[in-house]
């Protein structure tokens, strides 16, 4: 990455820093306008600050659903809703209930898109949903906050939300890199410039839909996983296909091509996200302890102290675990370590929302371990 593009990262970072701190200092006004020189003050504060965050956790309700009741609107169909960890999933035309984290995330609606027309589908009010509904409530709160102004504490509350739903339609809305993903506002952008990231977020929307079925990436038709050109993947979008792609040369055990790729992709100047980044470099990690004669000293550069932090966040994500797994049991042979975490795997397993990933990566894990067996 560029001087500039870090210095850009940077001070987007920088913006959604500051959204959240201006809610804190807003929301600590009104605070303290409701609790100084009151008999219940301490009362009042617990009441108060409990319901901001019951605000801030209802705000990620509304921008999820808002993705959910616009995309359906124009066309979507439902795939799966989290929130936090908790996800709602359907699976062969069944609504299960399973657990899934992302670090960088609150939640996500996942649906899956019409067929393209003249290479177009909707995506404005898709992506945009979010933010529009939390918009929406924004003004509702702030409404009934004038409504019900005379009623103390209640009226707080409700402005507390109203502020905190237009922060986070703002944060969502207005385009940006925050950390390791990107905001709505930033992919609606991408899309808008090029037919070629419509036609990623086509593609990205269909494997999540076939994912969820239990299909994995390498049954996916071969013509959707396309290594865009140097000049494409600096498309945030369009970049993703190749991240797509990799991920399905390691469903097919391909590692020489997998590495080959996924080196290229972090030499050159990319818009990949971050959590795509982290994740490559733990696949790349993994396809090295593997070999017959591992680098070591290649395997810690790649799991530098940014990516460790980065699997301590992910520390719940099945390729995380395994990668964590082979490490500690190829690298470090440090077996009761490597067993505590393939326990953390089996566990994961049972309530992870995508069949498919655990098959996968159960493959991976199994190829370790025979590796492991070898070594004796």
């Amino acid at each position: 990455m560029s001087n500039k593009n870090k210095k850009k990262l940077k001070l987007q970072n920088y913006i959604a820093i500051l959204f959240f701190i201006a809610i804190g200092f807003v929301c600590g006004i009104l605070i303290s306008e409701n609790i100084l020189l009151k008999e219940d003050s301490l009362f009042r504060a617990v009441i108060l600050l409990i319901s901001m965050y019951l605000a801030m956790f209802l705000q990620i309700i509304i921008h999820e659903g808002g993705h959910l009741i616009f995309g359906l609107l124009t066309g979507y169909k439902f795939v799966s809703f989290r929130i936090g960890s908790l996800t709602i999933v359907k699976i062969n035309g069944k609504i299960k209930l399973k657990k899934l984290s992302l670090a960088g995330t609150g939640g996500q609606c996942l649906l899956s898109p019409p067929e393209m027309k003249n290479d177009k589908i909707p995506y404005v009010l898709y992506n945009l949903g979010g933010s529009i509904l939390n918009l929406i409530a924004s003004i509702i709160f702030l409404v009934l906050g004038i409504i019900f102004n005379n009623i103390e504490l209640l009226n707080t509350i409700l402005y507390m939300s109203s502020v905190i739903g237009f922060a986070y339609s703002l944060i969502n809305g207005i385009p940006m890199r925050m950390g390791t993903v990107d905001n709505d506002g930033y992919n609606t952008l991408a899309m808008s410039k090029s037919s070629k990231a419509l036609k990623s977020l086509w593609i990205q929307m269909k494997a999540s839909e076939l994912t969820s079925n239990g299909i994995r990436l390498k049954d996916m038709p071969e013509e959707w996983f396309e290594v865009p050109s140097d000049d494409e993947m600096k498309n945030s979008m369009v970049s993703v296909l190749g991240v797509l792609t990799c991920n399905r040369f390691m469903d097919e055990l391909n590692f020489s091509e997998a590495e080959n790729l996924m080196k290229k992709i972090l030499s050159n100047e990319t818009a990949i996200i971050g959590v795509y980044k982290y994740l490559m470099k733990c696949d790349l990690a993994f396809c090295e302890m593997i070999k017959d004669m591992p680098n070591t000293e290649a395997v810690d550069s790649l799991l530098d102290k940014d990516t460790r932090n980065f699997m301590k966040n992910m520390k719940n994500y099945p390729s995380v675990i395994r990668t964590n797994y082979t490490y500690n049991l190829l690298i470090k042979k440090d077996i009761p370590k490597a067993l505590k975490i393939k326990e953390s795997f089996n566990k994961i397993a049972k309530t992870h929302p995508f069949e498919s990933d655990i098959e996968s990566e159960s493959e991976l894990i199994q190829i370790a371990e025979t590796k492991a067996i070898m070594l004796i």
